[in-house]
């Protein structure tokens, strides 16, 4: 029902998700400064997101945080997982009871996942379009997740999508959600379009509020 692409450029992280149900990225994306991104599907249990990315900031690596979870968790054949660090190092796990057609890739800073899929290689081309892509974190994931739909995406209608990133400011400095209409990818992408420009200003806002463009005209509560 869900497929996302989880990654890292230049000390941020992000992910970006889309699905058949309805608010996918408030279950699937899990981010954390300076430590990693994490994303949590298929039976989704948002708890093991948390878990990931506590053993990330114990030192762990991608793969052996994977590893310890898969082995200690009693319902990990219903999770699909992705991990990436802060080293770009990435590893994902798919359980033996995910859901329909599914498939997983990494590539360089980034891993894909997906269940409920057209094509096992949509999170190929995921991976694939991220690596090829230029710009800024959240225009990459954009064209990854677009990719992933004209590669097939979900064997059914899509009708949530979701792009969340971090920067070490302590939140989450861009975090869009489409949480239920068609074209979910398509609008996330006109969001992108309008935050994107605003991005660093609600940044600065954030801290450096007295510094900040526009303080104190009337009218302006951002």
């Amino acid at each position: 029902m869900t497929f996302s692409i989880a990654a890292h450029q230049d000390g941020r992280f992000g992910i970006a998700a889309a699905s058949s149900s309805p608010a996918v990225a408030a279950r699937v994306v899990h981010l954390r400064d300076s430590v990693g991104a994490v994303a949590s599907q298929n039976i989704t249990d948002p708890r093991l997101g948390t878990v990931l990315l506590d053993r990330l900031a114990g030192g762990a690596s991608p793969r052996a945080a994977l590893d310890a979870v898969a082995g200690g968790e009693p319902d990990i054949a219903y999770r699909q997982l992705t991990v990436v660090d802060a080293s770009g190092a990435a590893a994902t796990f798919s359980g033996s009871l995910t859901l329909g057609v599914h498939g997983e890739a990494t590539g360089p800073h980034c891993a894909a996942a997906g269940n409920m899929l057209s094509d096992p290689g949509v999170p190929a081309a995921m991976c694939e379009s991220f690596a090829s892509a230029r710009g800024e974190l959240e225009e990459r994931l954009l064209a990854a997740l677009t990719a992933g739909l004209a590669a097939g995406g979900e064997a059914g209608p899509v009708y949530s999508a979701g792009l969340s990133t971090v920067s070490a400011n302590g939140w989450r400095d861009t975090d869009l959600r489409v949480d239920w209409q068609e074209n979910p990818v398509e609008a996330l992408g006109g969001l992108l379009g309008v935050w994107l420009p605003q991005r660093d200003d609600y940044v600065r806002r954030g801290l450096e509020p007295a510094a900040s463009p526009g303080y104190g005209v009337p009218g302006d509560d951002r």
